[in-house]
């Protein structure tokens, strides 16, 4: 993010600004890596990397001939 954020032009502030998350929060999460998952998706939308996201949970490779059945998809997994 701090790559990101430069290459972008931002300081710290500007960044901070733009994406309504306060200073101090984004700087500890340049230094330490740690943050909530809302304050990331805060940053990266103000970056322009929201797509990147979709990387995170890619959709499964079809295994059997059900997987590429279309049918409606499970909604909760229930336990026996």
């Amino acid at each position: 993010m701090k790559r990101r954020r430069i290459d972008s032009n931002f300081t710290q502030r500007e960044l901070a600004a733009r994406s309504g998350v306060p200073y101090g929060t984004l700087r500890a999460f340049e230094e330490t890596g740690k943050a909530s998952f809302e304050t990331v998706v805060k940053i990266a939308f103000a970056l322009e990397a929201e797509d990147e996201f979709e990387a995170l949970f890619p959709a499964r490779v079809p295994k059997t001939m059900d997987d590429v059945i279309d049918r409606p998809a499970r909604q909760r997994v229930r336990k026996k």
